[in-house]
């Protein structure tokens, strides 16, 4: 099997990252454009159930599977990989077993009584088959990071999304007749085939790769000789599962919460998939794609930290925690700045109407924490205080159900104050993350830096917005939009260069362009 060094195979995977995550992307938009507002609600409010189910059924395995395995390969021990694969499948696949069936029993429950909108019951059922299929799948993948060859798990991930866009149109076009819940039962369906084709590859990649490892044979014999297995396996996967799940779990009530918050406001059943699908499907989505950024900032944050923490170098923890913060507020501004003034051409080029551009204009100032947030998080994991971010995490969960419930009660606000509780959620998020780092790195907040990064931010608006709607205001809406939104990035880079808010070693840091970027920044 080819190995590859820890920083090839980062860098697989965060290409594989960002080339999905806008694939991902597009795959919304083409669904938004087919079955509008309300299909996406409907849509929207199925995931969360999905994504809870698969995260019990994981139960963070992959990253268990992923550490033994690859143990077990420094040791040359491989019956004790074969135990881990057929302990990790007997119980992905046995929870698979009880889910499957638990959801396509409880899905009228779900839609008559939680949902508030009976016709959910078709998206959910539609994506029920995903579930053993990722719980297979997610057991192969954790094999091959264990072997340290992430090629075929990043393959894979592109892959399901390629046939997922590739399918997503002709499912919702073929079920659209029949009504927009079977157009949105649809739109799972393509996922379910494209997971389907992901597992196919994997499986595939495993049989070519494993050399003389036979799973099938003896399978039970070595089940029931893997109890030690099995006591490894949980004793690394549920606490690695604890964010996630609370993640899960709010992200499951959230479409809950906001359904029957909005009916007590009076609003409309209908209405209101609507409403939660222009909020979640069309803004929330284009808030988090520059995330991209910070996730690599992240991926190459933990060892730097870790390797200070280790040679108990606090200054060169603070040092590197200020590059990170600072990086992020850099790159995250830009992105808040270009939502902010974009907010309603953008919706229109990608959409085709502007109706939730409402939501991504008030939301964009305050999607900075968002952007620095998985720094933040990468510094806690590094600094073995992973527990500490799993508390922070179901504190800001918990608040931002509470406030749903509180804002969008008020007809006032209505589903605008579902999305300002979600983000008072995320940020509040944020924040206790900072204060646990702060609790063990000394940290100086330098506010000269941040108030050049916001005059940087205010400035580039500005000229952004007067070359949209007073400069070229005669070219038609995509090349000026494309021609102003190049003119923002280029003032707010002038300015970073300017104020001296990135320096040329940091930009080296950036994955595959920062080196040739790094050459325009004046040596000091």
């Amino acid at each position: 099997m080819t190995k590859q060094s820890f920083l090839k195979g980062t860098l697989i995977l965060i290409l594989a990252g960002f080339i999905t995550r806008i694939l991902g992307f597009i795959n919304r938009i083409v669904i938004a454009r087919f079955i509008g507002e309300e299909g996406v609600g409907l849509y929207m409010m199925a995931v969360p159930t999905l994504v809870l189910v698969i995260t019990i059924t994981q139960l963070g395995l992959p990253v268990a599977i992923s550490k033994l395995v690859a143990e077990a390969e420094a040791q040359g021990d491989q019956r004790k990989i074969k135990k881990i694969l057929v302990v990790s499948l007997s119980i992905t696949g046995g929870l698979s077993v009880i889910f499957t069936p638990a959801i396509i029993f409880f899905a009228p429950l779900l839609a008559e009584n939680i949902f508030t909108d009976e016709r959910i019951i078709w998206p959910l059922l539609a994506i029920t088959p995903v579930i053993p299929i990722v719980a297979i799948s997610s057991v192969i993948r954790g094999y091959f990071q264990g072997k340290q060859n992430m090629r075929p798990a990043a393959v894979s991930q592109v892959l399901e999304q390629t046939i997922r866009i590739s399918l997503v149109a002709i499912c919702t076009s073929a079920f659209l007749p029949y009504g927009i819940e079977y157009a949105a039962a649809g739109a799972m369906f393509s996922s379910v085939i494209g997971e389907l084709i992901s597992l196919i590859y994997l499986a595939a990649m495993f049989k070519v790769k494993k050399r003389k490892l036979k799973i099938r044979r003896n399978f039970f014999t070595s089940l029931k000789k893997g109890k030690d297995t099995f006591n490894q396996l949980m004793g690394i996967a549920l606490p690695t599962t604890g964010s996630r799940l609370i993640g899960s779990i709010s992200w499951f009530f959230e479409p809950i919460v906001v359904a029957n918050s909005l009916a007590i406001a009076g609003v409309a059943t209908a209405v209101a998939t609507k409403q939660y699908g222009g909020l979640t499907g069309y803004a929330l989505p284009l808030l988090m794609l520059p995330s991209f950024i910070t996730y690599s900032l992240s991926t190459s944050l933990v060892p730097a930290i870790s390797e200070a923490m280790a040679q108990n170098k606090l200054k060169l923890v603070e040092h590197r925690l200020q590059q990170a913060i600072r990086l992020s507020i850099v790159s995250g501004g830009l992105a808040c700045v270009v939502l902010y003034i974009f907010a309603e051409p953008l919706m229109i080029v990608m959409y085709g109407n502007s109706q939730s551009a409402i939501f991504v204009q008030v939301l964009a100032p305050f999607f900075i924490f968002h952007y620095f947030q998985g720094p933040l998080q990468a510094v806690l994991q590094a600094l073995d205080l992973a527990r500490a971010a799993m508390i922070n995490s179901l504190i800001g969960s918990a608040v931002k159900t509470a406030l749903i419930f509180a804002l969008a009660t008020q007809p006032s606000l209505g589903i605008m104050g579902a999305g300002l509780a979600i983000v008072i959620g995320m940020m509040l998020t944020t924040l206790l993350h900072f204060a646990t780092v702060m609790k063990v790195v000394p940290f100086t907040i330098h506010v000269r830096s941040y108030l050049k990064s916001g005059i940087t931010i205010v400035i580039s608006g500005f000229i952004g917005f007067l070359c949209y709607h007073n400069l070229i205001v005669q070219a038609s809406l995509m090349p000026r939009l494309l021609i102003s939104i190049c003119v923002t990035t280029f003032i707010y880079c002038l300015f970073l260069i300017i104020f001296s808010l990135i320096e040329r070693d940091e930009m080296k840091r950036i994955p595959f362009v920062g080196v040739h970027l790094a050459k325009l920044i004046p040596i000091k």
